[in-house]
């Protein structure tokens, strides 16, 4: 138990005993004056009324205090959930967006790969034809040379007279 409530019912038992104990004098009549009119009743017993008056008004007022803020607490846990149910949301869609420009940015790297791919590849055959082109120059050229090296022999052997003659 809390102490508020420990405290409440000490005094409560403690009001209780005295008037146990004093049940006689609570009873005996006595002249009241309510400032209008004067009335023969047991004072014991108008304070007591007024005792319990003014404790069912203060636990009216618990009550009343206690019930607007649970309803408070409710309408705020209610609005707190609705902004997690937001921030879940949109959580979501900037996941899903970021997963989308994460695809398109992979796609574009992927497009540009090939295109750089194809261009060296490009390259590559252009590079193979002119190397074929200056090899099959180089092969001519040398053929022509050796071509004409046998002609000057050739022509050497039959103007040189023959060794010996």
């Amino acid at each position: 138990m809390k102490a508020r409530t420990l405290i409440l019912v000490a005094c409560l038992l403690l009001v209780a005993g005295f008037v146990a104990l004093n049940l006689d004098e609570i009873f005996r009549p006595t002249t009241l004056n309510f400032a209008v009119t004067e009335v023969q009743a047991p004072m014991g017993l108008v304070l007591l009324g007024l005792l319990a008056l003014v404790l069912v008004v203060f636990l009216l007022a618990l009550v009343f205090n206690q019930t607007t803020h649970l309803m408070e607490v409710r309408r705020i846990s209610r609005e707190a959930a609705e902004q997690r149910q937001l921030a879940d949301k949109a959580e979501a869609s900037r996941i899903a967006e970021l997963r989308d420009d994460l695809r398109s940015q992979v796609a574009h790297l992927e497009n540009q790969q090939q295109t750089q791919a194809n261009a060296l590849q490009q390259q590559i055959e252009r590079s193979h034809a002119e190397l074929a082109r200056l090899f099959e120059q180089t092969s001519n050229g040398l053929s022509a040379s050796l071509g004409e090296l046998e002609d000057r022999l050739e022509r050497q052997e039959r103007l040189a007279p023959p060794p010996g003659a």
